[in-house]
């Protein structure tokens, strides 16, 4: 098989680690060398490691604050709509754009988009749900869920050569490095 084939049949190249604070230091040292296309695999949030492999703030605070607002809006032209054009009542003198009776239904409709927006949000931007994925190709990866770390630098990053990515692993003090199957 030629170096170029090799690596298109490859999803990455994992790098295994014993402890929290060598995934990190790895995870520093590989975006040193210029590898950008990287993901870490750990039992629990490990503090540090999303900065050293360069990911930045999320969208979803942001996509939250426009669900919010549209549902602010929403709510707000719904019941303007209602009372003013659809269904026009008169009661007791009051004019028919009466803006406090609308804030209950404009604060319930915010809650209501924004939390819908932050569900729907989470899983569109994490790709869930994803029942398969090819580190789950690499035996060893059954240990990311109890007491082991793993580095996956993917085939998609200019940097990437196999062999040299085996050689910056073994580097940064690896227990183990395996090529990541499609």
């Amino acid at each position: 098989m030629s170096h170029s084939a090799k690596a298109s049949a490859l999803f990455g190249v994992m790098g295994e680690y014993s402890c929290e604070h060598d995934v990190v230091h790895a995870a520093k040292k590989m975006y040193e060398l210029g590898y950008r296309k990287m993901d870490g695999y750990t039992p629990f949030p490990v503090h540090g490691l999303d900065t050293a492999i360069g990911r930045g703030r999320t969208k979803l605070p942001m996509l939250v604050l426009a669900g919010g607002i549209a549902g602010a809006c929403g709510g707000l032209g719904m019941m303007l709509f209602s009372s003013t054009i659809h269904y026009p009542i008169n009661v007791a003198g009051r004019p028919y754009f009466s803006w406090p009776m609308f804030v209950p239904i404009m604060f319930e409709c915010t809650i209501l988009l924004a939390s819908l927006t932050a569900v729907f949000g989470m899983l569109g931007l994490n790709n869930l749900p994803e029942p398969y994925h090819p580190t789950f190709n690499v035996p060893a990866f059954l240990r990311a869920s109890s007491n082991t770390f793993f580095l996956c630098v993917e085939s998609t990053d200019a940097n990437f050569d196999v062999e040299k990515l085996k050689a910056d692993f073994a580097a940064t003090h690896a227990e183990g490095v395996y090529e990541v199957p499609t």
